[in-house]
């Protein structure tokens, strides 16, 4: 039933698609937007509505954070700064627990969803297939952020460098991930082994599942997202010592914070005001993500070429299907 109701959904999100770019107005410039949505100033991202009774602003804000593996546990961790949300715009605010990229997604398009954590890989389809408009990420007080892409195996293995995955089993988390398919399936080569052709790709469909698989020798290696196992190994979930770090890349953005874009403008300043006041110190937020202290402005435009490079290297498409692979 579930995988009816998960195909369904997708058929829903694709016919919505054909059904509102027929009503698409004229645009003087779109680049990679769906035809819903207008570029005129060119800086990548949807504009608001030049309509003023288009602009939403709601009573109740929605906020989403990227799907994790225990969406219940990161409720509670967000809620100091969901109460934070609430003070500083006048609102309430809901959290909202996501399943998968898809339901995200296509829960901003709806409107059913008004400020989004998009992981790396995926923020370019929330940008260009639900208007979602990327202003900040988590950074420390010099204004530094990022991730790595790391490549794991287990600790007595003989896998010593990324060019002896050749004829192994390796784990990738999704299709649309950065770190856990996109930047190895464009960096690899460069390192003596293609994806696919050289090893053989399992999807674990996280970077938990990942991990743990690799613990358990059901992958005999796995690319996955530093921020990811770093919290892992803090919450016990493995231990370290059965790992080894083969291979790390250069940094990369992490977890994207977005608005819709059809939000008033007005509306839009307070949540950035609250985003950028909130203080990490001292609540559970901060404990989950070490050595982050505050969020730091960033652009869509400026912050996330290397990954649309990467995507671009990969044949990406910002399309409902390929959001689906």
């Amino acid at each position: 039933m579930r995988n009816l109701l998960a195909r369904l959904g997708s058929v829903a999100f694709v016919t919505g698609f054909a059904l509102s770019a027929a009503q698409a107005a004229d645009c003087p410039n779109r680049g990679a937007l769906d035809t819903v949505y207008c570029d005129a100033n060119g800086d990548l991202v949807a504009d608001a509505p030049s309509d003023p009774a288009k602009l939403s602003n709601p009573d109740t804000l929605v906020f989403a954070y990227t799907p994790v593996e225990d969406p219940a546990v990161y409720a509670d961790i967000w809620q100091p700064f969901i109460d934070h949300l609430e003070e500083v715009t006048g609102k309430d605010v809901q959290f909202f627990a996501v399943q998968s990229n898809s339901a995200e997604v296509e829960a901003m398009r709806s409107g059913r969803l008004h400020i989004a954590g998009f992981s790396t890989g995926p923020t370019p389809f929330a940008v260009n297939l639900a208007g979602a408009v990327p202003f900040a990420i988590m950074g420390s007080d010099s204004g530094k952020f990022g991730y790595r892409l790391q490549l794991f195996t287990q600790a007595d293995s003989d896998i010593k460098t990324p060019a002896d995955l050749a004829g192994k089993r390796v784990a990738h988390t999704s299709p649309t991930s950065n770190s856990g398919n996109q930047a190895p399936r464009a960096l690899f080569p460069d390192l003596g082994v293609v994806p696919e052709k050289d090893y053989e790709v399992i999807y674990s469909g996280s970077h938990d599942q990942s991990m743990l698989g690799v613990v358990a020798g059901d992958y005999d290696a796995a690319p996955v997202a530093s921020e990811v196992v770093e919290r892992m190994a803090d919450r016990g979930l493995y231990d370290p010592e059965d790992v080894r770090l083969v291979w790390e890349s250069e940094p990369f953005p992490t977890t994207s914070f977005n608005y819709a874009h059809d939000l008033d403008p007005e509306l839009v300043e307070k949540i950035k005001d609250a985003f950028f006041s909130f203080d990490f110190t001292g609540n559970k937020l901060g404990e989950e993500f070490a050595g982050v202290s505050r969020f730091v402005p960033i652009t869509y435009k400026d912050q996330w070429a290397v990954i649309r490079q990467i995507q671009a290297h990969n044949g990406v498409e910002y399309t409902p299907q390929g959001l689906a692979k």
